[in-house]
């Protein structure tokens, strides 16, 4: 099945930079992470669950999360991820690239066609 507009995949770095953002605001388990993500984006972003467990492990294994046992609101053993000060850096430093290059975007989608 074709991918349409409203479908395309997230940029490189951008689960990363939305997980470490979340995380900060507050511990989560992933599902919750997935649905936070999806309503404040005002269902305009969808995170498949598939794309979010490697991307948690491989920010575990780099120390900018850590995780322990929890339970979830339906009562279900479960993961809570919690941002680690590795992971506010890591969260500082790509939010200052995003917008380097967010703002080179938007210079070039603002010049006038010829």
């Amino acid at each position: 099945m074709a991918k349409t507009n409203e479908q395309r995949d997230l940029f490189s770095g951008a689960l990363e930079l939305m997980v470490l953002h979340s995380l900060r605001l507050k511990p989560m388990h992933g599902y919750a992470l997935v649905k936070h993500i999806q309503q404040v984006s005002g269902e305009l972003l969808q995170i498949e669950e598939g794309s979010l467990y490697p991307a948690l492990q491989r920010m575990l294994r780099e120390g900018l999360l850590d995780s322990e046992a929890g339970v979830s609101a339906k009562g279900r053993p479960t993961r809570i991820y919690r941002l680690t000060a590795a992971g506010l850096r890591r969260l500082e430093d790509e939010r200052s690239s995003f917008d380097k290059m967010f703002a080179g975007i938007t210079r070039v989608l603002s010049t006038a066609q010829a």
